[in-house]
């Protein structure tokens, strides 16, 4: 029987071949496009006590990473979907950025400024949990490249292979190691003594909080159920987060606050 050189199977035992090798990365990424069609990956590790690290990328087109070490790496992520994930100790799994993201998300600056300069069109990620504390995020997108979103048919190939990436990713990635505690109340308060220290503005707690839901997304009725408050008293805090920091903006805010999250002391 003539052996065919390009079968899914044929990658995937390349792949499994290669684990706890540097030669993992790009045969996974290779394996995982006879799947269904990507145009880019980013695989990157989530820890609790440090910034991620970036294990592999790849991609066609430059600009989807051409600000991932200035600016996603640096204070950025703390922003993006799929770091809220890690943060919310999502279990293993596929997931899409459009069932994740906050409600505002495509409105908000972060995805103004950096993530649509990227032109990621859609994008979904395979999340491992290799260690406690670490997250390992294969994020594969389309961009500018094919300028298609993932069809149905995608999306149902990803999620029948999912059992075996999130495996090849928790197998691969197990020798990462993280310590400590990480929530967004880590960031807030982080958030607050840094924008006191650097422009003498003194924020409660909960306008900090709020402060930091609005940079990613969430619409005051979005904040108001992850906070257990009304959507009016949401209004109200941020009135008094802009009154403080003397904007009138969500993009002031960003601007404001943008230049603080690569300086934060967790």
């Amino acid at each position: 029987m003539r052996d065919l050189p390009n079968l899914t199977e044929n990658f995937l035992g390349h792949a499994i071949a290669a684990l706890n090798t540097e030669d993992f990365a790009g045969l996974f990424f290779q394996w995982l496009t006879r799947c269904f069609e990507i145009d880019n990956t980013t695989m990157l590790a989530y820890f609790q006590n440090r910034a991620p690290q970036l294990l592999f990328s790849h991609a066609h087109e430059p600009r989807v990473h051409d600000r991932i070490v200035s600016d996603y790496l640096t204070g950025a992520y703390l922003l993006d979907p799929f770091h809220a994930l890690h943060i919310e100790r999502a279990p293993a799994g596929v997931y899409r950025m459009r069932d994740i993201a906050p409600d505002q998300f495509t409105r908000n600056e972060y995805h103004a400024v950096y993530y649509q300069e990227t032109t990621l069109c859609d994008e979904l990620a395979y999340v491992g949990c290799p260690a406690p504390g670490v997250s390992v995020h294969v994020c594969l997108g389309r961009d500018a490249s094919s300028g298609r979103a993932f069809s149905a048919r995608d999306m149902e190939r990803a999620l029948r292979i999912a059992p075996i990436a999130c495996a090849l990713i928790e197998r691969q990635w197990s020798g990462l190691r993280s310590t400590g505690d990480f929530r967004d109340s880590d960031v807030s308060a982080a958030l607050r003594r840094r924008i006191m220290s650097d422009h003498a503005i003194a924020l409660t707690e909960r306008q900090a909080e709020i402060a930091l839901l609005v940079l990613k997304g969430h619409s005051s009725g979005s904040i108001a159920m992850r906070l257990g408050i009304s959507p009016q008293t949401v209004k109200v805090f941020r009135k008094q987060l802009y009154r403080k920091c003397a904007i009138s903006s969500q993009a002031e805010l960003f601007s404001l606050m943008m230049p603080l999250l690569s300086t934060l002391e967790f």
